[in-house]
């Protein structure tokens, strides 16, 4: 599926399955970087909510689509280079809602989790 916002910041999907995803950016300190030298905290929760609704997207049926409806996320640490890794897996799936968590990691260590709320519907015509 082509994903325009994510081409923008050159974000990868790894793999995409039911229930879990896989996404990888390598950091580009002209595109990602805030003021104080450090990836910006709106890539890595970019990051998070393209994982999530990949990780979910495999599990709707025909006829239905996802949206964010919220996401929580804690940051832990600062990246600052090499490349950035957003592992997802959906917690529960009911009719209408969907919770799902993302890991964000630089260099093996976790720098942000995040946990989101994904509502379900199908699409009108």
């Amino acid at each position: 599926m082509q994903h325009p916002f994510a081409e923008l910041i050159g974000l990868e999907m790894e793999t995409a399955g039911d229930g879990s995803s896989r996404a990888l950016l390598t950091v580009d300190p002209a595109r990602h970087y805030n003021p104080q030298g450090v990836v910006h905290g709106a890539v890595i929760f970019a990051m998070a909510d393209t994982g999530m609704g990949a990780a979910l997207y495999p599990t709707l049926d025909q006829g239905q689509i996802c949206a964010t409806i919220e996401i929580k996320i804690n940051y832990f640490a600062a990246a600052r280079g090499g490349d950035l890794v957003c592992e997802t897996r959906l917690l529960n799936r009911g009719k209408r809602v969907a919770n799902l968590q993302s890991e964000i990691i630089c260099d093996g260590r976790t720098i942000a989790q995040a946990n989101g709320n994904f509502a379900i519907f199908a699409v009108k015509d």
